[in-house]
């Protein structure tokens, strides 16, 4: 239970929206994750306590071009408001275009820039969390994103990482242009391009972000190794953030959204869902994900991959699991799911981390990107990255 004299932790994040200020309270949201944060998935989190659900990174060409995939990625589901797309982009003016016609035929209410992507497919072209690198091409990008929102209402916010590595932090620079250039907020996942996913978040650059962006209002929002709702309000209390972003911990487990809800809420409850419990999410994942693709076959063959992270530290036969991991239709989940007997949660196993688990690895970046910060570089490089 929650005592009438809490102290709140976290005040309500403003998200200023052309119909009116909108407060995301408490500040929770989902990060966006290719192939995860479908409109299925964001339902998913959204009934279960997240406060913002940001889409799957659609590359700005390919919304321009009108891509049917793309576009269907940034369909919300029924009843998603504020309605917010993860927008990626090397080139000032393909980001107009694309922020432009996001507002002309309304087709989101917040606009997400990604800049943090480590995979080599996108840093070797210098986009993801490379960009920054290059400071002018990356406070041209985000001027253009916010300029072209601006007569619509809509705000724009970024995500970042610390930097390229240890040698090339980029974080504070491309944070304060970003503020001073007129994002909402800045999020921040607290590794460098070259760890990955790799080890432990550092949660003190954070600390160091909020700090440094004190001055101009502009509040900052935490991201890395948020496991459990005890963990979201370590890394407020830590840090100072305005916010949490959850991404992988949230992968077979979107109650997590729950639970840092009633942590924020100052209440003592875990939310620790039994096998039983956690079946019936997972079938109304598959109901949803099927209504979604409009195909059973389609939207099964989508759904398995989160199969694994939703039975993990359960205990289910392996024939079970991998029949789990080949499942096909609404029937046969169903069946599946009815011979699952009921466990308590596996706390110490289900709270460990999940999800990529890609190495450090030295970032691929272009010849010579590391020469000049100041070099105003002009590549077209969406077709890197062209799905979303």
């Amino acid at each position: 239970m929650v005592s009438a004299t809490t102290p709140r932790l976290l005040e309500p994040l403003r998200l200023p929206l052309a119909s009116g200020d909108h407060f995301i309270d408490p500040p929770v949201v989902l990060a966006p994750m290719a192939g995860i944060t479908n409109a299925p998935f964001r339902t998913l989190c959204r009934e279960l306590g997240a406060g913002l659900f940001v889409s799957e990174m659609v590359t700005a060409r390919a919304l321009i071009e009108r891509r049917p995939e793309t576009l269907r990625m940034i369909v919300p589901g029924p009843g998603e408001w504020p309605r917010s797309v993860q927008l990626y982009s090397v080139d000032p003016h393909t980001m107009r275009a694309a922020v432009t016609m996001i507002g002309k035929e309304n087709l989101a209410d917040h606009i997400d820039m990604n800049f943090g992507c480590p995979v080599p497919k996108v840093t070797r072209k210098g986009g993801g969390a490379a960009l920054p690198y290059k400071r002018k091409l990356f406070s041209a990008i985000v001027g253009a994103a916010v300029e072209a929102a601006k007569p619509f209402g809509i705000p724009v916010t970024v995500k970042m990482r610390i930097g390229i590595d240890t040698d090339h932090h980029t974080y504070l620079d491309a944070a304060k242009s970003a503020a001073d250039i007129g994002v909402a907020w800045v999020a921040l996942h607290a590794r460098t391009a070259e760890q990955m996913y790799e080890g432990k978040s550092d949660w003190s650059a954070i600390t160091r972000l909020v700090e440094h962006l004190a001055p101009t209002g502009v509040p900052v929002l935490g991201n890395g190794d948020i496991w459990s709702g005890a963990d979201g309000v370590a890394m407020v209390k830590e840090t100072g953030c305005a916010g949490v972003v959850v991404g992988r911990g949230c992968l077979g487990r979107p109650w997590l959204f729950s639970d840092l809800v009633e942590a924020f809420s100052g209440g003592e409850k875990r939310i620790t869902p039994t096998l039983f419990e956690v079946r019936e999410i997972m079938f109304r994942h598959a109901q949803l994900i099927v209504e979604y693709f409009e195909s059973e076959d389609r939207g099964m063959r989508d759904l398995r991959k989160h199969m694994a992270w939703y039975l993990k530290g359960f205990r289910v036969h392996s024939e079970l699991r991998c029949q789990f991991g080949m499942v096909s239709t609404l029937v046969e989940m169903r069946q599946l799911l009815d011979q699952l007997s009921d466990q308590p949660y596996p706390v110490e196993v289900g709270e460990k981390p999940r999800g990529r688990t890609s190495h450090g690895r030295p970032p691929t970046l272009p010849d010579g990107w590391l020469n000049d910060p100041d070099e105003m570089v002009s590549i077209e490089l969406e077709d890197a990255f062209s799905g979303g």
